[in-house]
């Protein structure tokens, strides 16, 4: 009589990728500390160079483990190449580009905060391209989360935002969000594979489509090389914000949908606050403070109504 194998205990690996709300607040992490890194990186390494590195690292991992899946599932991709592109293109490559040119131009803080506006692009893009729509109790959280991001855009002085002169970091960094938001959104659709294989994809093609970017920045401002420093913000940056943030993200997605996932992204504006000002002394103002409330208000209300 052969007695039957035992079940085999799942990993803390395999837990972890079960639990979307770990994997979600370590993603907020990741990227917060990416908003530093965007601060950390002037004068140490050129943004579009930096975005161009960041890639070819994670593709140089990734490729030679995970390229084979990839065009193993060529033909669920091929039906759908242009609109992968085109996530790659908005999510990542003109993401990115904004996010650490905006580094040179707003603080981290602010960054961080500013974050905070995904969500609201998200709930408005599933209405306008699913048509899903939002209940009161979200309509409120988002109003409430963008009074958030135009106190802190405008510094303090939302009726500011009636002039011209918002600092130009600020409005790099709201753009940023509108292109992710619609990455998060075209999520929904992505072709049947793993997402480790998909992830593989993305940074490919993003750093096929950050090139060019990296021949505008020689031709215009020039490439500035990087130093000890730069290196050291482009290798983390590779593998926390880009590779383990982003395939996190991923399963999270898959795991609650792309509207609760993206309610998380609030969570960047808290952690990277805290950051900023521990790590490199970047001061708190009292309309930080004002624009945290409203964000993170706002995130209780949306989250409670959709649950």
């Amino acid at each position: 009589m052969t007695t039957p194998a035992r079940a085999t205990k799942p990993s803390l690996l395999d837990r972890l990728y079960q639990w979307p709300t770990v994997l979600l607040t370590l993603t907020a992490i990741f990227w917060a500390g990416n908003a530093l890194s965007s601060r950390l990186a002037v004068g140490h390494i050129s943004p579009f160079l930096l975005v161009f590195l960041r890639w070819v690292m994670v593709l140089a991992v990734l490729w030679p483990l995970y390229g084979n899946q990839v065009r193993a599932h060529w033909g669920d991709i091929r039906p759908k190449l242009g609109s992968i592109t085109l996530m790659a293109v908005l999510g990542f490559t003109g993401f990115n580009a904004l996010f650490y040119t905006a580094g040179h131009y707003t603080s981290a803080i602010n960054i961080g905060i500013l974050q905070g506006s995904i969500p609201v692009a998200v709930l408005a893009g599933a209405f306008l391209m699913f048509g899903t729509r939002a209940t009161l109790v979200q309509i409120v959280g988002v109003l409430i989360t963008s009074i958030g991001v135009i106190v802190v855009a405008t510094q303090g002085a939302p009726l500011s935002i009636l002039d011209i002169g918002l600092n130009r970091g600020d409005v790099a960094m709201l753009a940023a969000c509108v292109f992710y938001a619609f990455y998060t959104l075209a999520l929904r659709n992505r072709p049947e594979m793993p997402g480790i294989a998909f992830f593989t994809l993305l940074a490919l093609i993003s750093a096929v489509t950050s090139l060019p970017l990296l021949v505008l920045e020689a031709a215009t401002i020039g490439l500035q090389m990087p130093t000890l420093q730069g290196w050291l913000v482009t290798l983390f940056v590779a593998v926390f914000p880009s590779c383990l943030a982003q395939l996190f993200f991923l399963r999270g997605v898959d795991l609650i949908g792309p509207s609760r996932a993206g309610v998380f992204v609030n969570l960047v504006p808290v952690f990277a606050a805290i950051l900023a000002v521990l790590l490199i002394n970047e001061p708190f103002a009292a309309f930080h403070a004002v624009a945290l409330v409203f964000v993170i208000g706002g995130i209780w209300l949306a989250q409670r109504a959709q649950r």
